[in-house]
C-alpha cells in the first residue's frame, strides 16, 4: 500500500482482496467460531449430562406423595391410609420440608384445633408427620441423610436419619429403615408439575 489515496481510491475492500487478507481473515474467523461453538456443546453436553446422573440435582424441586408403605410382604400396611396426601420440597441449598397426612382425617366438632375431642387429636396425631431440616446425598451410595431441626413427632427433632434413594422417570422413591411409627417404611413422591 502505497498511499491513502491509493486504498481510498482502489477501495479498501478490493485492495484487501487482491492481497488476500480477506479469505484468510474469513476463513480463521470461521475456525474460531467453530472452534469456539464445539467448545460450548461440549461443556453444556457435559453440565447436562452430569445433571441427569447427579442425585442432588434430580432431587431438587417439588414432590407430592404418591403412596408410603410400612413393612414388607404379608407385613404390609398402609400407615396413612390408601391414598395419603403429602408434600415434600427439596432445595439446592440443603434445606426440606416433609408434611404427609392421611386423607381421610376427621374434622374437628369443635372447628378449634385447640378443643379437639380425645379421639380426634389421636386421629390426628397418628395421621399425619411434618419435619423438616437439612439434608445430604451421598452420590457413590444414594444414600440421603436427613438432620431434622423440627418435627410434629417431637422424638425426631434434632436427629439424623438416612434413607436409600432411587428414581425412576419423575418419580423418587426412598426406603426409610427409621418412620415414626416404627419398623420400615417405603415412600414414593412424584414430581409436581
Amino acid at each position: 500500500m502505497s498511499s491513502y489515496s491509493e486504498i481510498n481510491n482502489l477501495g479498501l475492500l478490493h485492495r484487501l482482496r487482491s492481497l488476500g487478507a480477506v479469505n484468510t481473515f474469513f476463513f480463521a474467523a470461521v475456525r474460531i467460531s467453530t472452534i469456539t461453538a464445539f467448545g460450548v456443546v461440549l461443556i453444556t453436553g457435559a453440565a447436562v449430562g452430569q445433571s441427569a446422573n447427579n442425585d442432588k440435582e434430580r432431587f431438587i424441586g417439588s414432590w407430592t406423595l404418591v403412596s408410603l408403605t410400612s413393612g414388607e410382604g404379608a407385613n404390609q400396611t398402609l400407615p396413612y391410609g390408601p391414598n395419603p396426601r403429602g408434600t415434600m420440597m427439596v432445595d439446592a441449598n440443603g434445606r426440606f420440608p416433609i408434611a404427609v397426612v392421611r386423607s381421610d382425617l376427621p374434622k374437628f366438632t369443635s372447628n378449634n384445633r385447640m378443643s379437639g375431642a380425645p379421639e380426634e387429636n389421636k386421629a390426628v396425631v397418628q395421621g399425619s408427620i411434618a419435619y423438616w431440616g437439612t439434608y445430604s446425598i451421598d452420590e457413590a451410595t444414594h444414600v440421603l441423610t436427613v438432620n431434622i431441626e423440627g418435627s410434629s413427632f417431637p422424638n425426631f427433632t434434632d436427629g439424623t436419619q438416612t434413607r436409600i434413594l432411587s428414581f425412576d422417570g419423575d418419580e423418587v422413591t426412598y426406603f426409610n429403615p427409621t418412620p415414626s411409627m416404627g419398623g420400615s417404611a417405603k415412600v414414593t413422591y412424584r414430581r409436581a408439575k
